[in-house]
This record gives structure tokens, C-alpha cells and sequence, in this order.
């Protein structure tokens, strides 16, 4: 069995060594590992360290979002740490400037901006105060990656699409709320399947629970890479 480089696993677990048993569950099936908040505040660092050093590929989704020289600052010491290949920033154009200044052209992290976030809705929208929909805040987010030099956007299968468009064949588009037909939605609103997520032009696809809540987590992730084998 050989990964799908473009599968990135979610360790959204409780503790570091529920994360490192999945890891090991999982094995030659998943090479590329997403550590959120939940596991940072339990060793997710450490944990991305050793991932890192055993061959895998990180991506530290922290969703960095405070003012331009705590971002410069804090994505700094996340490049100096060597254990992260894509960062996420929220795409608010002051964040992402902040973010690419603190990478300091260092090539093998990646600045990923988020659009929207996948659980939101245009009514969400209209409740947070935005004067726009979805589509057309991604769209202005997306521009405002692409402008300010972010290598990519996380977006939601639906916009997957528009930011390859937008961002041309080089552009990383990072889709979570990838659901298999025969798993459920949980929480996103904007989901869809892994196939129809890549060839919309997602370059990456995040999936979750349907792989590690499932009976056999392996099994799920294989399912998933024979799925997208068909696609690109």
C-alpha cells in the first residue's frame, strides 16, 4: 500500500497517545498528518516533530489570526521549529501579509489562507455581519492570497473550483469537509465526495472522522485513496 500524498489526516483526538496509536493504525496507508488546536494543547508540537522525523508531512492548522506582528512573529518561530509543511492564517488580507513576511522566503512551509470556514453557510454569514455570500467572500479572499503571496487557500469542496481558476495549476487548494458517500456530514455544511472534491481542482483533501472514527480507521483511508485513484 502506498499513501496518496494528497490525503491529509486530521489528528483530532484527545491526547497525544490516542493521536500516535492512530498514526500506527493507520500506517503506510496515510502519509500526511493535520495537527488542529485540540492536540496542541496536549503535545501536538512534539507530536508534528516526531512525524516529521519519521518521513511524514505536517500541517499545522492553527488558523493564525491577531494582529500583523504577532502573526510575523509567531509564524517565525513555527518555520524555525523545522516540523510544519503547510500553515493555515485566517485570510484577512493584514494576517496572510503578516504571515508570508514571517516565513521569511523559506520555501518549505507553506502559507495557506482560509476563505470560510466549511461549517458556515451564507445565512451564518449574514448573522456575522458580512455583506456577502459565500462564494463571493471566497472569491475576495482568494484574490487576497493570491496578491499578498500566500501559496494557497483552504476552501470548501463548492469553492474548490473557483480558487483553481482564480489561482492557476500551481496554486494549493486544501478542501476539508471531504465525505465519502457512505460516510455522514457531521458538521459541514459545504461538504462533498473526495472524487468530486479533486477533480473540481482541489490539489489536497482533508478527511476526518470518516476515517478515524471509523470501525477500522485503515480500511476507511484505503477506501478513500482507491477513491481518489480514479481522479488525476
Amino acid at each position: 500500500m502506498t499513501a496518496d500524498p494528497r490525503l491529509i489526516v486530521p489528528l483530532d483526538l484527545p491526547t497525544r497517545a490516542e493521536a500516535e496509536a492512530m498514526v500506527e493504525t493507520l500506517g503506510d496507508a496515510v502519509s500526511f498528518y493535520k495537527i488542529g488546536l485540540q492536540l496542541l494543547a496536549c503535545g501536538g508540537m512534539e507530536t508534528a516533530r516526531d512525524l516529521k522525523a519519521r518521513g511524514h508531512r505536517i500541517f499545522l492548522d492553527w488558523k493564525l489570526h491577531d494582529i500583523g506582528a504577532t502573526v510575523e512573529k509567531a509564524t517565525a518561530a513555527i518555520v524555525a521549529g523545522g516540523a510544519c509543511d503547510f500553515l493555515t492564517v485566517h485570510g484577512e488580507p493584514q494576517v496572510i501579509k503578516a504571515a508570508v513576511k514571517g516565513r521569511a522566503g523559506d520555501p518549505a512551509v507553506k502559507i495557506l489562507a482560509v476563505t470560510v470556514m466549511t461549517s458556515l453557510a451564507d445565512q451564518d454569514l449574514v448573522e456575522m455581519g458580512y455583506g456577502l455570500g459565500v462564494e463571493a467572500l471566497v472569491a475576495r479572499r482568494i484574490g487576497q492570497a493570491i496578491d499578498l503571496g500566500a501559496d494557497g487557500v483552504v476552501a470548501s469542496p463548492h469553492e474548490a473550483a473557483l480558487a483553481r481558476r482564480m489561482g492557476g495549476p500551481g496554486f494549493l487548494v486544501v478542501t476539508p469537509g471531504v465525505r465519502p458517500d457512505w460516510a455522514g456530514l457531521d458538521d459541514q455544511a459545504r461538504a462533498t465526495t473526495p472524487s468530486v472534491a479533486l477533480a473540481a481542482g482541489a490539489s489536497h483533501l482533508v478527511c476526518g472522522r470518516p476515517i478515524t472514527a471509523a470501525p477500522d480507521p485503515r480500511a476507511a483511508a484505503i477506501a478513500v485513496v482507491a477513491e481518489m485513484a480514479g481522479v488525476g
